[in-house]
């Protein structure tokens, strides 16, 4: 059975694209089948694999305001046992598309309805950095949610607003919705603040804050500027260890 995780919270900058991307190429390093779903206008997940997002016309946004069917935009790449529902800026029209009043967050749900049953292990969706009509679209879409938290100032009051989004989305729109874990990223166990963060998560929600955390490493940016995941540009990095780490742990969940 496809298991659909969404990896969300409003507040940018804190290693959503980065962990979408690296968490599909993990899992489909372990034999995995993953469709990534990109539901950021940016397009960083697609440009992140290698796509042009750009010269992209079969995208999710035309597969969310039903002009083609889901299997029409999915693009293969390159990397072991990924395809990519890939963005671009045309996503951004969205929320103000007329084609989506009458049901404004089941339209994702709708689009992965129209896949064929259990061809892919799990469903990615790379959500934005906003608590808008796209991202409560993937809330509603997905059976669990990963939050990341990046170590640094305020971190808490991001992760606030993202769990009231989620508590509300259950309640309302998406009972069998759960919190999969809290992913500490950039985490630098060598700064007081790393630390105090860290053991702020940790004491706060406890056996939902993954054992993983992904650390600050150089290997990872890079790997972003060579367009590919960092388990195949530097597999043996600190970076690569932490998200095979991670999926792990996504399939224990799987087995529990």
């Amino acid at each position: 059975m496809t298991r659909v995780i969404a990896i969300a919270n409003q507040k940018g900058g804190v290693g959503k694209t980065t962990t979408a991307i690296n968490l599909s190429a993990a899992l489909g390093h372990f034999g995995k089948k993953v469709l990534l779903a990109d539901m950021d206008p940016q397009g960083n997940a697609g440009r992140g694999l290698g796509l042009d997002i750009n010269i992209q016309d079969h995208t999710i946004f035309e597969a969310l305001n039903g002009k083609l069917r889901a299997n029409q935009c999915i693009s293969t790449t390159k990397y072991e046992g990924i395809d990519i529902l890939p963005a671009n800026l045309r996503l951004a029209q969205f929320e103000t598309s007329q084609r989506v009043e009458s049901s404004p967050f089941s339209s994702l749900k709708r689009v992965f309805s129209e896949l064929p049953g259990n061809h892919y292990d799990y469903i990615i969706i790379d959500c934005p950095p906003s608590l808008g009509a796209l991202c409560l679209n993937s809330l509603v879409a997905s059976d669990s949610v990963i939050i990341p938290v990046q170590c640094e100032y305020f971190a808490m009051e991001a992760v606030a607003a993202i769990v009231s989004t989620i508590t509300k989305v259950h309640h309302d729109m998406n009972q069998k919705l759960r919190i999969e874990g809290f992913l500490l990223t950039m985490y630098d166990a060598r700064t007081t603040l790393g630390t105090e963060v860290a053991s702020q998560v940790r004491g706060t929600f406890k056996e939902s804050t993954f054992l993983t955390a992904v650390p600050r490493n150089q290997s990872v940016s890079e790997s972003q500027g060579h367009q590919m995941p960092v388990t195949v540009f530097r597999p043996s990095s600190q970076g690569a260890s932490a998200y095979f780490a991670l999926a792990r742990e996504v399939m224990d969940h799987e087995e529990k």
